[in-house]
């Protein structure tokens, strides 16, 4: 077998508590925070003197995990732009299924979300948005219909 399972993904923040509450007002739990830092994280990061604030978020369900990262140094750095379109090469965004959007894009905004479009109808199926989070993260939301 070559993988067992995807265990999370990785999401580098600047503000780690603002992310946290993001994504636990979303139904994400926090599982756990941590410091990281030393001789293994400057060889599996490539990057010399890590130290990073880390949290893991868990799904309600418990299969799907985000590890959120606050880099204290190296700083973290910018790629590119700062809000990029949707249609950037590269890890985008992160979808969840939400019971009700409309309420979960609401309780959202005092966390800063913003919808980058509107909350769009795919025929009979799903209502769909993407809503920018902590950091300009595109984070997307989808309804089942039905």
């Amino acid at each position: 077998m070559a993988i067992q399972r995807m265990d999370n993904v990785g999401i580098v923040v600047g503000d780690l508590d603002a992310a946290v509450a993001f994504f636990a007002e979303l139904g994400m739990e926090l599982e756990g925070r941590g410091e990281v830092e030393g001789l293994f994280a400057d060889r599996c990061t490539g990057l010399d003197g890590v130290h990073c604030g880390i949290a893991m978020m868990r799904s309600p369900d418990g299969h799907s995990r985000l590890e959120l990262a606050e880099y204290r140094s190296p700083a973290a750095t910018g790629a590119g732009r700062r809000n990029p379109p949707h249609n950037i090469l590269g890890t985008h965004r992160v979808m969840f299924a939400v019971d009700d959007i409309e309420d979960t894009v609401a309780r959202l905004r005092p966390h800063g979300a913003e919808l980058v479009g509107e909350i769009a109808r795919f025929e009979d199926s799903y209502l769909l948005c993407y809503l920018r989070g902590p950091d300009g993260i595109i984070v997307g939301l989808a309804e089942q219909l039905g």
